[in-house]
Order: structure tokens, then C-alpha cells, then sequence
């Protein structure tokens, strides 16, 4: 079986990470294939929203301690690159027009906790688990979890979340703005999905111009923000959903949207 397996079903992608017996840590095909799966996915007229989980009872569990020795004996030069090749993947998480869902399923620790911070939307079960880790095993951080955790939950608890490595639950999660919504285990797939295929369904260059807008925002000034919105407001009004939208409202019924 391969490390990450695509499935999709209702205009929504799902990206599932497949190393159930290492609560999905990380390897070399994870990461290559959500390279290659969010870009491609990103370019799909046909993909309203992705989702984002794991196989069995973990949704990542970060990067694999197994193999961390033999990564870090090379050079610094050669250990920083390939550092920076996995951070492409958070950034093309941020940049993609499509809305990501994390379907957090069980554990989130380290790159797998920043994983999930990178998703623009997060749906946890409630037995998931939360924590930094990286203090614990002598590393700093990657992924870019200080960056989207610090904006996620603020600056006092990213901070103690990065000093302690303790885990927190899912309560805990939703409480301090980490998640957005808590579900009894046998609820999540179906929360999940719900949600995924209601964003689906709306117009999709709109929601890739939201997208766009709420990441400026977050470390854009205000004007800056203004000026990009409306450059992004008179894209959409020139489409077409738009037009039906305007045209369903008259008419008094529900619009058809086509992605155009």
C-alpha cells in the first residue's frame, strides 16, 4: 500500500496518510507525494476543498525518530536542505486556493501538530492529541508550526506549547483556538465530510480570492489588505457564478455554481 493514498468524491479530495503502525510519521513518500498531490490538487478546477487525515488511530505522529539519526549525521548544508524541501509543503498548504481541512483523527506531535496548523480548517476527534514535541527530542521546530501556531493560539501558549512539548487534548485544543470543532469519534468522518463538501459546493474562485485575502491579512497592514480585496472583489464580480448568484437571488432560488 502506498504512504499516501487520494481518493476524491463530491468535488472533495482527501489526502490520507498511510503508516498506520507509525502513527503516520513521516517519510520520504509522504512527503514527495503532498508535494505533488496539493500542487496538482491546486490546479484542479474540479477540487472544491481537500481534506487532510490519517490512517488508524493517528493522524501524524511527525517526523520518523527510526530513521533521525542517519538524517542528521550529514553535512549541515545537506541536513538544511532537506529541511527546507519538507517546509515547500506547509507553504504549499498556505498558498494553494483550495481550502484544507484537517481531519485530525488521533495524534498530532511535532511536524504532524504543524501539518495540522498549516490546514486553514480543523476538525478534531475527540480522543486527538496535541503536542510540539520537537523540545523533547532536542530539536527546535519545522514545518513551520512557531509561524502558524503563534497567529492560531497567541504568543504566550505557542510559546509554552514549544518549551514543554506537552500534549494536550481536544478539549484543551478547541478551548485555546487551536481547533474549530470537537466530534465524538464515530461523528468525524461525517462532520468532516459535511463540512468539506459544503465548502466545495461554492464558488470555487471565490473561495481561492478568500483564501488569498485572509492569508495577506495575516501579516499584511490594513491598507495593504484593502487594496488586495478590492483587486480580488472586481476579479470575482467578472466571473460567472457571480452572475448566477444574481440571477438565482432574483429569480428566488438556490444558484448553480459552475467554477467559472
Amino acid at each position: 500500500m502506498p504512504d499516501l493514498i487520494e481518493t476524491v468524491e463530491d468535488g472533495v479530495a482527501t489526502l490520507t496518510l498511510n503508516r498506520p503502525e507509525n502513527l503516520n510519521a513521516l517519510s520520504d513518500e509522504i512527503r514527495l507525494g503532498l508535494l505533488e498531490s496539493v500542487y496538482r490538487l491546486g490546479a484542479d478546477d474540479s477540487i472544491g476543498c481537500i481534506v487532510l487525515t490519517g490512517a488508524g488511530r493517528g493522524f501524524c505522529a511527525g517526523g520518523d525518530v527510526k530513521t533521525m539519526a542517519g538524517r542528521s549525521a550529514r553535512g549541515f548544508e545537506e541536513r538544511a536542505a532537506g529541511i527546507q524541501q519538507s517546509n515547500r509543503i506547509p507553504m504549499l498548504m498556505h498558498n494553494t486556493p483550495k481550502p484544507i481541512i484537517g481531519m485530525i483523527n488521533g495524534v498530532a506531535a511535532g511536524a504532524g501538530l504543524s501539518m495540522a496548523a498549516a490546514c486553514d480548517i480543523r476538525v478534531a476527534a475527540r480522543s486527538a492529541r496535541f503536542g510540539t514535541g520537537f523540545i523533547k527530542i532536542g530539536l527546535s521546530g519545522d514545518w513551520g508550526g512557531t509561524w502558524t501556531l503563534t497567529r492560531l493560539v497567541g504568543t504566550a501558549k505557542a510559546r509554552e506549547l514549544f518549551f514543554t512539548g506537552d500534549l494536550i487534548d481536544a478539549e484543551e485544543a478547541l478551548r485555546i483556538g487551536l481547533v474549530n470543532k470537537v466530534v465524538d469519534d464515530a461523528e468525524l468522518l461525517t462532520a468532516t465530510m459535511e463540512l468539506a463538501r459544503k465548502i466545495a459546493s461554492m464558488p470555487r474562485i471565490a473561495l481561492g480570492y478568500t483564501k488569498k485575502n485572509l492569508g495577506a491579512a495575516e501579516t499584511g497592514d490594513f491598507a495593504t489588505s484593502l487594496e488586495g480585496e478590492a483587486f480580488n472583489q472586481a476579479r470575482c464580480s467578472q466571473m460567472e457564478d457571480h452572475r448566477e448568484a444574481i440571477n438565482a437571488f432574483k429569480e428566488k432560488r438556490k444558484p448553480v455554481f459552475t467554477g467559472r
